[in-house]
């Protein structure tokens, strides 16, 4: 008996033995989808779930003691950041469309100066261009980007004031401003 609980551990830290036994997998796929997620997505959900479980035995933590609740557990986590980015992405696109359908003056100083402001933001480093769009363009509030981002707002903060002193700066340099 002791030698069948030995070989079914070592089973499971094999490098190239799936983590997840088929029944584990099922019930991974039934969690994912009685949260809401899309049959087209409960592949990867449960890739999610037996990479988590590949890098706790590569960070050299042990297995869990119940293998298949650990990864409901960790399913149904999947299933909320799920919705959670799904809204997320649906109240950036409706803030989006909200700003094209505004009205906004034509000419050619607005053109250069639309121009110019697209080249600076494309100067800016990833995590400053996202911050000032968040904040200028889909008008979020600090405290909700830091929310939505899950960074401190003080972090924002900071992002944010250096890319408007890059981006001022950059129009100043090309004189548009």
């Amino acid at each position: 008996m002791l030698r069948r609980k030995a070989r079914r551990g070592q089973g499971a830290d094999h490098g190239g033995d799936d983590p997840l036994d088929a029944a584990q997998e099922r019930r991974v796929r039934a969690v994912l989808a009685l949260g809401g997620v899309p049959q087209a997505d409960l592949p990867d959900g449960v890739q999610q779930v037996r990479l988590r479980l590949l890098e706790r035995a590569a960070n050299g933590r042990e297995a869990p003691r119940d293998v298949s609740a650990w990864a409901a557990v960790v399913a149904s986590n999947l299933a909320m950041d799920w919705h959670r980015a799904k809204r997320r992405q649906e109240r950036l696109g409706e803030r989006l469309a909200s700003l094209r359908q505004a009205e906004h003056p034509s000419g050619e100083e607005t053109s250069l100066l639309s121009l110019a402001v697209a080249r600076g933001l494309d100067d800016l480093p990833d995590a400053q261009r996202q911050i000032l769009v968040l904040r200028f363009y889909a008008d979020l509030p600090v405290r909700g980007i830091a929310e939505e981002l899950g960074i401190p707002e003080g972090t924002v903060k900071s992002r944010l004031h250096t890319a408007v002193r890059a981006l001022r700066a950059r129009l100043h340099e090309d004189e548009v401003v």
